[in-house]
């Protein structure tokens, strides 16, 4: 390394202070509650040849995608100029799913290129079948939105203003999606001017140095970290309940291969593709094998490119974890993401049982709700992710009611949602009892139970509604979830996977499941 090593970390940490703050001005100046309050949204630097140098401390499911998106990006456009802005969700073409709009700013030095700062964040609707574009009974991918190949939503500085209209002609709610899009264009600015100013305090030669050190050394680290885990072949295998089109115990198979320094992830003998939106696409699935390793390694090695290098993904064309287009992929990135990290844990639980947990909820809990604001006579769209038990941990309980894994979000605070919507929440607990026994309990569920005030179309995209989270070194399992309407007073069983029409007065009542508990009582 030709850098100095205590020079090396003060870039290190300057880069992530600025990818800190790309996603501090995202949230700031969002104007959907889905950014603004619940973060739902990361950022990252990139260099010129495209690798991810620094990222935010954000949504996991949404950092070990962007790459993708970045690459996808430079390969699409090939010529970019000061001033452009390329924009894109299309899934195959290195989206994840398309309420996720990544986009991607060029950083110029004078006319040299010198690196990228990218953003994603989760749009609460983007057109499609049903209000918040989450539809748990789509079966192709035109059905859940408006798909955005990588093109240049700004070029040079001005607007592509004929690009942005037809978006926004093809959502419910347009003001709130130019407000968000406008924010992300402030969020990668930020990082593009805060880049240029460390290169004009370092210069260009040491910072390239730098990045260049950073990468070699998280790749270091990470294959010291493999080192230590017993050379082997682990398997496993775990199962979403139904992509809700009738298919059921839908099977993620795993084969995890130790030798030396790399680890191998052969996904081979999972699912075929379903009908329904539990369809990944590889940039999701990666993204889940990249969290889980480090979760399961060292946590604190910085996540870039070389993190990564010495991990080998298998996931054959066409199945539940690499799906083929026109599939239906929304509940891929939300749900199957989940999964892929719980058969992951299962497999490496066998030779790593300090570090592994049980089985957290499993799934997000996806509830979207649409209709037209009787205050304002406008549509709206509202849509969160609600949080579960996580999995008991080796030496301790696990956490009640919070998000875990590839979602990293926030709640929709009581007083945001009934402000904004008409909805009122009539009940919000923890949900006792919902973790899996053990000599460690597995952490609790929660319950929301929401009003509508108005007639409004709601939608549900969950799983873990028959098939339990499990527990690890004999413990429980945790409690599946349950989903109901209240009805004048008649309580009526929800599909985890669908969509109903509510009349002014319904409740819905969504309780989460519990994380698996750890250890024999």
């Amino acid at each position: 390394m030709r850098i100095d090593p205590v020079q090396l970390e003060v870039l290190r940490h300057a880069l992530t202070g600025v990818a800190e703050e790309m996603l501090a001005a995202l949230i700031r100046t969002a104007l959907s509650p889905n950014i603004r309050e619940r973060r739902d949204c990361s950022t990252a630097l990139f260099d010129a040849k495209g690798r991810m140098i620094v990222q935010s401390e954000s949504i996991p499911v949404h950092l070990g995608a962007m790459p993708f998106s970045v690459t996808a990006a430079i390969q699409a456009i090939q010529v970019f100029e000061p001033g452009d802005v390329i924009a894109l969700n299309d899934p195959f073409a290195g989206g994840a799913h398309l309420p996720d709009i990544t986009l991607v700013t060029p950083i110029f030095q004078g006319k040299a290129l010198r690196g990228f700062s990218a953003n994603r964040a989760h749009h609460a609707d983007i057109g499609g079948m049903r209000p918040g574009s989450i539809a748990g009974d789509a079966t192709e991918i035109y059905q859940e939105g408006v798909r955005i190949p990588p093109l240049k939503l700004w070029r040079r500085g001005k607007l592509n203003d004929e690009a942005f209209q037809i978006i926004l002609a093809n959502v419910r709610t347009p003001a709130e999606r130019e407000g968000d899009l406008r924010a992300q264009f402030s969020s990668n600015e930020t990082g593009r001017r805060r880049f240029l100013e460390i290169i004009e305090r370092h210069n260009w030669k040491t910072l390239t140095q730098a990045m260049e050190g950073l990468l070699s050394y998280s790749e270091r680290r990470m294959r010291a970290e493999i080192r230590k885990i017993p050379p082997g072949v682990y398997e496993a295998e775990d199962y979403l309940d139904d992509d809700g089109r009738g298919n059921e115990k839908i099977p993620i198979r795993v084969s995890v291969a130790v030798q030396k320094d790399e680890i191998k992830v052969d996904f081979t003998g999972s699912a075929p593709q379903v009908e329904g939106p539990l369809n990944a696409v590889y940039a999701v699935t990666a993204s889940a094998v990249y969290y889980t390793l480090r979760c399961l390694t060292d946590p604190s090695i910085p996540p870039n490119e070389g993190c990564y290098r010495p991990i080998r993904i298998t996931a054959p064309y066409g199945t539940i974890v690499n799906a083929r287009p026109p599939a239906a992929v929304v509940g891929g990135n939300l749900e199957t993401s989940q999964r892929t990290v719980d058969v992951l844990i299962r497999a490496l639980a066998q030779v790593l049982p300090g570090k592994a947990i049980a089985a957290c909820q499993g799934t997000m809990n996806n509830v979207t709700f649409g209709g037209i604001h009787p205050r304002t006579g406008e549509p709206f769209t509202f849509y969160e992710t609600l949080a579960g038990g996580w999995g008991a941990r080796p030496t301790r309980e696990g956490m009640d009611a919070l998000h875990s894994h590839m979602t990293n979000t926030l709640n929709t605070p009581i007083e945001v949602l009934e402000t904004v919507y008409p909805m009122r929440v009539e009940r919000y607990e923890i949900r006792e009892g919902s973790g899996g026994r053990g000599k460690h309990r597995g952490g609790n569920g929660l319950r929301r139970d929401i009003r509508a005030l108005s007639e409004m179309t709601f939608s549900l995209l969950a799983d873990r509604r028959k098939m339990q989270p499990y527990g690890l070194a004999g413990g429980k399992p945790g409690a599946i979830g349950q989903d109901f309407l209240v009805r004048n007073g008649r309580k009526i069983p929800l599909s985890s996977k669908g969509t109903v029409k509510l009349q002014a007065g319904d409740v819905v009542s969504i309780r989460t499941p519990g994380g698996g508990g750890f250890g024999e009582t």
